[in-house]
């Protein structure tokens, strides 16, 4: 577990910006944000995980960032065409921590936001007041309000989220 005082990055912007939020530690075992739900006792469509996402073209244009319902898979077709590309590829882990300089289970848009890439935020995350973000860090996540996150990051509220295929019937 983390420790209690530990602050990131992600936070002090917001604690910078005034925006509030309610820090969330668990077990830094935990990569991924249906683990995330489980442990704290929440939603899995609250806890929303941050996937790395490249352009698949000769070009490579910059990483795409697509925040997704724990629960869900992100639909790379829709994802595509909310970023006007032909087509998007999902970043590997390798590729993912290469390029943001976070472990996978703490990518985040809130600690990335001097890079200024894309964002995406499903829409299903205007189904609830609030959601819950990594802080940046393994085994912190953020709790704050989706108008709040939407601010700070200017991410673009597209649909992106599918059933994982395993739960189609």
């Amino acid at each position: 577990m983390p420790k209690k005082s530990a602050i990131t990055n992600a936070m002090r912007m917001l604690d910078s910006r005034g925006i509030g939020y309610e820090a969330l530690t668990f077990s830094t075992d935990i990569h991924s944000a249906t683990g995330v739900a489980a442990e704290l006792g929440l939603p899995p469509e609250r806890v929303f995980k941050t996937l790395v996402a490249l352009p698949d073209t000769a070009a490579r244009g910059r990483p795409l960032l697509a925040v997704v319902p724990g629960d869900s898979e992100l639909d790379l077709k829709a994802l595509a065409q909310a970023a006007g590309e032909k087509k998007v590829r999902m970043a590997t882990q390798r590729e993912a921590e290469s390029l943001t300089g976070l472990l996978v289970g703490g990518i985040s848009v809130l600690a990335l936001l001097q890079k200024r890439w894309p964002a995406f935020l499903d829409q299903s995350a205007r189904e609830g007041a609030w959601l819950i973000v990594s802080a940046g860090q393994r085994g912190i996540n953020l709790r704050m309000t989706v108008d709040d996150y939407l601010a700070v990051t200017q991410a673009r509220l597209v649909p992106l989220a599918r059933v994982p295929a395993s739960d189609e019937r």
